[in-house]
């Protein structure tokens, strides 16, 4: 398994992001937007949820972290606080403080299968709870699910210790990590 380095999405290696983002089968198309509010969102661009994840980052509002191999920015995880996001469950309740949420994980194709999404989720608890969360929630799905792969396997987080509290919709599970 590569060693892997962390670090969270800042104005100082938003241009490592946005390379990763850009590259060649990345999701440039959601700009890992589609838990976070923007205006317009069925006729938001490209452009637009670009525009608007790095407002985020220029207010110094967390949104996740970036996985290096060598330098290179291979990997990332949507963690940040939950508050920051669309609702992302019908039983969420907005008045719970310190929690935070994972929301996405991509992986370049050539490091797929090596244990980076692990890696990734380990730093991104890491990184929660030294920002001060108390639960670090997920949705993840089961490994035949036919969309919201992107959120992970429900496997990846129970070997976590994250439990499932409930279901969204009929594909994404909520499991909560207690720090």
């Amino acid at each position: 398994m590569s060693r892997l380095a962390v670090k969270p999405v800042t104005r100082a290696s938003w241009s490592d992001f946005e390379a990763l983002f850009e590259g060649r089968g990345a999701p440039s198309y959601c700009w890992c937007m589609a838990w976070r509010p923007i205006e317009d969102r069925t006729e938001a661009t490209n452009a637009d949820r670009k525009r608007t994840l790095k407002s985020f980052v220029d207010r110094r509002l967390p949104i996740g972290i970036v996985g290096y191999l060598e330098k290179e920015p291979v990997a990332w995880c949507s963690v940040a606080p939950r508050s920051t996001h669309v609702s992302l469950s019908k039983q969420q309740n907005d008045g719970e403080e310190g929690v935070w949420s994972v929301t996405c994980f991509f992986v370049r194709r050539a490091h797929r299968g090596t244990g980076l999404s692990g890696q990734m989720l380990d730093a991104a608890i890491a990184y929660a709870k030294e920002k001060g969360a108390r639960i670090i929630e997920s949705y993840p799905v089961d490994p035949e699910s036919p969309s919201y792969r992107f959120m992970g396997f429900v496997e990846l987080f129970e070997k976590r210790g994250f439990a499932e509290i409930g279901r969204a919709g009929t594909r994404r599970h909520i499991m909560r990590l207690t720090l």
